[in-house]
C-alpha cells in the first residue's frame, strides 16, 4: 500500500496546530463566555489552557512512539482496544468536522461587515475551495497554513498592542461575580478552543523528524496560543464597556472599533476570516485522516485508505469529510453541534491520558522518543479534570456525545468486530491485574470444614456416592466433615409430626451406608433426614444453622412448574450462605482428568479451587479449556496464567484452546462457573462452553462474598 510522504517541517507543524486553534476560540466564543462568567472569562481561557497540558504531553509522547496518520484514533485504539478506538475515531472525526463548519459559519459575520453577502452560500463556497486544496496535497496545505497564520498573527498582534494602552481597569470589577460555577462553565465552553493543539498528531505520518518536531509543535503552539488567548481576551474585556460585547457575533471587531477605528476593524475582519478559514482548513486536513487510518486497521471500509497515485492524498477520505462538512453548513445549527463536539472532545482528551497509562503498563512494545514528565500523576489529573469539565456542559451536549458513542458501538458490533480480533495494550495490563487477583483467591480460598450434601429426591446409590465423594474431596485437606441430608417435602396441609420425622429401618440403613462409604473415603460423614413444606428453604436454613462452607446437590432439569413459577435451584443459589455445587452425573466415573471451562480469561477462581481439590484427591491434574478464537494475546496470557497457577497449586495444570466448531475431547469431570440468572448475569455471563462432554459436570456458584463484582465480571466478559 502506498505510504504518505514525510514533507511537513516544524514551521508547518506549528502553523497547522496554531491554525487549528485560533479561530472560533478567539473570534466567536469570548462573546458567549462573557455571558456566562463575566470578566472571569480571562481566567477561564488560562484555566482551559492549563487543563489541556496533560493531553498535550500524553499525545506528544504517543505521537513520537507511533508517528502514524490517525492521531487520537491510533493512540486510543492501540492503547485501549478497537472498541474505544472506533468510538474515538468516529467521534473525533465528527467533532473536527463540526468545528470546521462552525469556523466557516462564524467567519462569515465578520465578512458581512464589509460586504452584503448571503451567509450560507459564502460558507459553502469557502468549504469547497478548502476541500479541493486538501485533495491537491499536504505540502500545499502546510504552506497555505504558514501564510495564513503569519498574516493572522500580525493583525491580532497589532490589535492587542494598539488597544492595550486604552484598557480601563474598572472593566475588571466584580471579576468573580458569577462565582466558581460560572468560571467552570465558561472553561468548559472555551475548552474546545484548544482542541486543535493535538490535531497535528493526526498527520504525524507526514511530519519529518517526528521525534523532535511533533513535541515542539504541540507544546510550543499550546504555550503560544494560551498566552495569545489570555492577552487578547484581557484587552477585549478591558477596552469595552461591561456587557457591550456579550452575545455579539463579532466581538473582536466591536473592540477594535473602540480603540483602532475603521482601520482596526478592517484588520480584525481580515484576521478573523483568515483565522476561521485556517481552522476549517486544518480541520479538514486532520479529520480526513481518521477514516484513512481506521480503514487501514479494518475499522472502516477499504476504500477510505486509498491514496491517489497522482496527488498522493487520501482522496476518498477527504471527499467524505468534505461532504459531511458541507452538509453541516447547509442543514445543521452549527453552534449547538459545536457544543456537542466540545463535550466529546473533552471525553476524548480523558481517553488520551488513559491511553498513555495503558501503553506504559501494558505488554505491547512501546518506545517513545519523548516521555511525559510526572507520570502517571499528570495523566490522572488530566483524566479527572476532563470528566469534571464534562459535567459542566449541560444535558444536551452529554446526550449528543452519548448518541455518537452508541452509534460508534453499533458500527463496531456490526462492521468491525467480525473483521478485527486484536486487543489494546490496556487489555493486557487489566488481564494481568485480574489474573493476579484471581490467583490470590485460588491460593487462599479459606478452609472448608463442613460440606452439606443435599438429597432432594430418591436417586441410585452410585449417584449418591458421586455426590459424597465430591464433597469429601472439598474437606479432606482440612480434615473436615460431610453432612448428608435427605430432604423430603410434604404438602402444606400435611402436619410435620414426630411420627413423620421418625426414623424407619430404611432410614437407619441409609445412615449406615453413608457412614460406611465415608469410612472408605477416609473422611467423617454423618447422615440425617429433614421433612418440610418447602425444600429449598429447608436446605438454606440447615446450611445457615450448621454454618456449612458449601452445599453439594444434584442438578435437576427445569420442569414446567419451575419454568412458570421460578426455579427453586436458582432461589437456593441466590440465598445460600455458602458456595453451591450442582452436580450432573449422567455417567459418573473416576475423575482422573478434571477440566475447568470458561469463555473468559482468567479462569474463575471458585471453579479452579474446586477442580484443584478434586484433582489432588485423585492424583490427577487440571486442564484449562477455553474457546479458540485466534487471539494470540489471549493465548499468551492464558499460558502465563497456567504457568503461575501450576506454581501455586499442588497439582499440575495445562491449558488447551478448543475450536468452537469441533467437538472437544472427552473429560471425566468438567467444572464451570454458574451463570447468574438476574439482569447482571445477562450482561456479564456468556454461554456455557463445552457442555455435555464429561461424565460428571459440576457447576459452581460462589457465595455472595466470593462472587466477583459486576464491574469485574463485565471486564472479564468484554475485555478479557
Amino acid at each position: 500500500m502506498k505510504e504518505l510522504e514525510r514533507d511537513l517541517g516544524l514551521p508547518s507543524v506549528l502553523a497547522i496546530s496554531i491554525g487549528a486553534m485560533i479561530g472560533s476560540g478567539i473570534f466567536i466564543l469570548p462573546a458567549l463566555a462573557l455571558e456566562i462568567a463575566g470578566p472571569a472569562v480571562i481566567l477561564a481561557y488560562l484555566l482551559a489552557g492549563v487543563l489541556v497540558v496533560p493531553a498535550a504531553l500524553s499525545k506528544s509522547e504517543m505521537a513520537t512512539a507511533m508517528p502514524e496518520a490517525g492521531g487520537t484514533y491510533i493512540y486510543i485504539e492501540r492503547g485501549m482496544g478497537p472498541l474505544l478506538g472506533t468510538i474515538a475515531g468516529v467521534g473525533t472525526w465528527f467533532s473536527l468536522s463540526f468545528k470546521g463548519a462552525l469556523a466557516l459559519v462564524g467567519g462569515v459575520p465578520y465578512l458581512l461587515l464589509l460586504f452584503d453577502l448571503p451567509m450560507k452560500p459564502v460558507a459553502l463556497g469557502l468549504a469547497t475551495v478548502l476541500i479541493l486544496v486538501n485533495i491537491v496535497g499536504a505540502k500545499q496545505t502546510g504552506r497555505l497554513q504558514v501564510a495564513i497564520v503569519v498574516v493572522m498573527l500580525a493583525a491580532l498582534g497589532w490589535f492587542a498592542a494598539g488597544s492595550a494602552p486604552q484598557v480601563q481597569t474598572a472593566n475588571y470589577a466584580n471579576f468573580f461575580a458569577d462565582g466558581i460555577g460560572g468560571l467552570l462553565a465558561a472553561t468548559g465552553l472555551v475548552f474546545v478552543s484548544y482542541a486543535g493543539v493535538t490535531k497535528v498528531a493526526s498527520v504525524a505520518e507526514e511530519v519529518e523528524n517526528p521525534g523532535r518536531n511533533i513535541p515542539l509543535g504541540i507544546l510550543g503552539s499550546l504555550a503560544f496560543t494560551t498566552v495569545l488567548y489570555v492577552a487578547i481576551v484581557a484587552v477585549l474585556v478591558g477596552v469595552t464597556d461591561p456587557g457591550a460585547v456579550a452575545g455579539s457575533a463579532t466581538p473582536v471587531a466591536v473592540a477594535a472599533e473602540v480603540t483602532l477605528g475603521s482601520a482596526g476593524v478592517i484588520a480584525v475582519i481580515g484576521a478573523a476570516i483568515l483565522a476561521l478559514v485556517s481552522t476549517a482548513n486544518a480541520g479538514i486536513l486532520s479529520s480526513s485522516r481518521y477514516p484513512f487510518a481506521m480503514s487501514r486497521d479494518k475499522l472502516a471500509p477499504p476504500s477510505m485508505a486509498a491514496v491517489s497515485e497522482r496527488l498522493g492524498t487520501p482522496v476518498n477520505s477527504i471527499t467524505l469529510t468534505g461532504a459531511v462538512l458541507l452538509a453541516l453548513i447547509a442543514f445543521v445549527p452549527i453552534l449547538d453541534i459545536a457544543k456537542l463536539a466540545s463535550a466529546f472532545q473533552i471525553m476524548v482528551f480523558a481517553l488520551i491520558n488513559l491511553a498513555v497509562i495503558a501503553f506504559r503498563e501494558g505488554t505491547v512494545e512501546y518506545e517513545p522518543e519523548f516521555t511525559s514528565p510526572l507520570y502517571p500523576w499528570v495523566q490522572v489529573f488530566g483524566a479527572v479534570t476532563s470528566i469534571g469539565l464534562l459535567t459542566q456542559m449541560g444535558r444536551v451536549p452529554l446526550a449528543g456525545a452519548g448518541i455518537i458513542t452508541v452509534a460508534s458501538v453499533l458500527w463496531y458490533a456490526g462492521y468491525v468486530r467480525p473483521r478485527v480480533d486484536r486487543e489494546g495494550a490496556a487489555t493486557g495490563a487489566i488481564r494481568r491485574q485480574v489474573s493476579e487477583e484471581n490467583l490470590s483467591e485460588i491460593e487462599s480460598p479459606g478452609a472448608t470444614h463442613e460440606v452439606l450434601v443435599a438429597l432432594t429426591k430418591q436417586i441410585d446409590q452410585r449417584r449418591v456416592q458421586t455426590l459424597i465423594s465430591l464433597a469429601a474431596d472439598q474437606v479432606r485437606a482440612d480434615d473436615g466433615r460431610v453432612v448428608v441430608v435427605q430432604f423430603e417435602e410434604v404438602p402444606d396441609q400435611a402436619p410435620l409430626t414426630a411420627d413423620v420425622a421418625a426414623q424407619s429401618d430404611a432410614d437407619r440403613s441409609f445412615e449406615r451406608r453413608v457412614e460406611r462409604f465415608g469410612e472408605e473415603l477416609g473422611v467423617e460423614v454423618e447422615a440425617d433426614e429433614i421433612v418440610s413444606h418447602d425444600t429449598k428453604h429447608a436446605i438454606v436454613n440447615f446450611a445457615e444453622s450448621r454454618g456449612v462452607d458449601a452445599i453439594v446437590a444434584e442438578h435437576e432439569p427445569l420442569r414446567l412448574r419451575s419454568r412458570l413459577l421460578g426455579d427453586p435451584i436458582d432461589w437456593m443459589v441466590r440465598h445460600a450462605p455458602c458456595d453451591v455445587l450442582l452436580v450432573d452425573s449422567s455417567a459418573p466415573r473416576l475423575p482422573e482428568k478434571v477440566v475447568v471451562s470458561s469463555d473468559t480469561a482468567p479462569f474463575p477462581s471458585a471453579p479452579v479451587s474446586v477442580a484443584a481439590s478434586i484433582a489432588a484427591a485423585h492424583d490427577g491434574g487440571v486442564s484449562l479449556w477455553y474457546p479458540a478464537d485466534g487471539d494470540g494475546g489471549r493465548d499468551e496470557s492464558v499460558e502465563e496464567y497456567r504457568t503461575e497457577l501450576s506454581a501455586r497449586l499442588d497439582v499440575p495444570a495445562d491449558a488447551e484452546a478448543i475450536p468452537t466448531d469441533q467437538r472437544p475431547p472427552a473429560a471425566d469431570l468438567l467444572v464451570r462457573r454458574g451463570a447468574d440468572h438476574r439482569l447482571r448475569g445477562a450482561l456479564a455471563d456468556g454461554g456455557q462452553p463445552f457442555t455435555g462432554v464429561a461424565g460428571t459436570t459440576v457447576t459452581v456458584y460462589p457465595r455472595e462474598s466470593r462472587r466477583p463484582s459486576l464491574p469485574r465480571r463485565l471486564v472479564e466478559r468484554y475485555l478479557l
